[in-house]
């Protein structure tokens, strides 16, 4: 189907997953035709090497680091501050600097993979800003998130869209993580011109922005566009197209977003302990069918619905599924509305495609909307989600995002008329 004629309603339904789908289609992948998760600009490209040492730099390599490195089969996963579906890294991060010491002014790549800045872009009378604030210059940052989904789409296929903005909604997550932690304001952009942002910054149908970061000073002061398109370099080693994916994409980037007014959230975390616990995050494979506290609970419930810094909105309601928290009743809540009382592990176990993280940890969490946008529903939703996984482990609480479960029976589950988007499982 054409891109004019889809939207966010079709995409979401055209990626269900139901017991016959998942039964029909295990989307078994060989795991040696991976592509690489790593994007890097030529040689030739000046770099600029972070230092932690400079809270500057320190500021931006917090926002995407690696932070682990394992080997799996014979195989080194290099594991980053930011969760992805299936460690399979599709998000890219882009950042305008402007008129900040000790940096030309211009584009840079983050290249994670050798933690350096690369320099795509020298700025001019020019600037992402027309694209993103027209009439306003940024002294400062503009961070932006991309996906090379290819990445993604090679083992997920057409739902893989879905995790491409979860994805860059968890990277969202980190990059206010280390804002909160340096002191930035920040600000989550979603309605822009992102179609042609991409043209200029040289994607060609292979990588798409999704959302925008800015942490600076604003000036009323115009910006031209990009005077020089930006070369070409692709993402991975290999990319095959799904056309699916690209004509969602490009669909779901023109309707606008519900709004709101700018409110920044408030939290009062131990900074040097919140630092460690974004370096020391992970996803759970296992929980262990123990209890968590209520205080400890409710602590996490109220900071992960503190306001979100930005001017477009969807509503995320989020359906708790209440097993093993002292003093709760186990059952069905909206909030702390009991909806239905019951023990539910197994029926949550088996909506979640019969994984047991969904079963055996002490809450499973339904992220649900009636969105306008669907791409800043599953972004949000996804920096929501990162939410969720730095304050439960900052309370030594485990986390374990969970892409993949049957839509419509979720939706029956909860009596819920909103489409399910994200669900997250919490425990020891």
């Amino acid at each position: 189907m054409p891109h004019s004629k889809l939207s966010g309603k079709l995409v979401h339904e055209a990626t269900k997953h139901s017991y016959l789908s998942v039964q029909m289609n295990p989307n078994y992948v060989d795991a040696s035709t991976q592509p690489r998760a790593f994007k890097v600009y030529p040689q030739f490209y000046r770099r600029l090497q972070l230092n932690s040492n400079n809270s500057t730099h320190a500021f931006i390599k917090l926002t995407s680091t690696i932070t682990f490195e394992k080997i799996y089969k014979n195989v080194p996963y290099q594991l980053r501050v930011n969760p992805s579906a299936g460690a399979l890294y599709p998000t890219e991060v882009y950042i305008q600097i402007r008129d900040v010491d000790g940096f030309i002014n211009g584009i840079y790549h983050l290249e994670i993979e050798n933690n350096c800045l690369t320099l795509i872009y020298e700025l001019g009378d020019d600037g992402l800003e027309s694209y993103i604030l027209p009439n306003n210059r940024i002294n400062g940052f503009i961070f932006l998130v991309s996906s090379v989904y290819h990445r993604s789409s090679w083992k997920y296929q057409d739902r893989s869209i879905r995790y491409c903005f979860l994805d860059s909604g968890h990277h969202l997550g980190s990059i206010a993580a280390s804002a909160y932690l340096h002191e930035k304001n920040i600000k989550l952009i979603f309605d822009f011109d992102k179609l042609s942002l991409n043209a200029d910054l040289g994607f060609e149908n292979k990588e798409f922005i999704s959302s925008c970061v800015i942490s600076g000073e604003v000036q009323a002061k115009p910006v031209r566009r990009l005077r020089l398109s930006i070369p070409f370099v692709c993402g991975t080693d290999y990319f095959q197209v799904n056309q699916f994916v690209e004509d969602a994409y490009k669909a779901t980037s023109m309707q606008p977003s519900h709004q709101q007014k700018l409110d920044h959230p408030q939290f009062n975390f131990h900074r040097q302990r919140f630092l460690e616990n974004v370096w020391n995050r992970r996803s759970i494979r296992r929980f262990q069918k123990q209890s968590i506290s209520q205080e400890i609970y409710w602590r996490i419930w109220e900071n992960i619905h503190k306001p979100i810094p930005t001017e477009n909105i969807e509503e995320i309601e989020i359906y708790a599924v209440v097993h093993r928290v002292e003093g709760i009743i186990p059952g069905i809540y909206n909030g702390r509305n009991l909806i239905q009382s019951g023990e539910f592990p197994e029926k949550t176990g088996y909506l979640c495609i019969n994984q047991a993280l969904a079963k055996d940890c002490a809450v499973t969490l339904f992220f649900v909307s009636d969105y306008k946008n669907y791409q800043t529903a599953l972004q949000l939703a996804g920096f929501i989600g990162q939410r969720v996984y730095l304050f439960s482990n900052y309370w030594g609480i485990d986390c374990s995002g969970i892409g993949a479960f049957y839509d419509d029976e979720a939706q029956e589950f909860l009596r819920t008329n909103k489409d399910v988007l994200y669900v997250m499982a919490i425990g020891k």
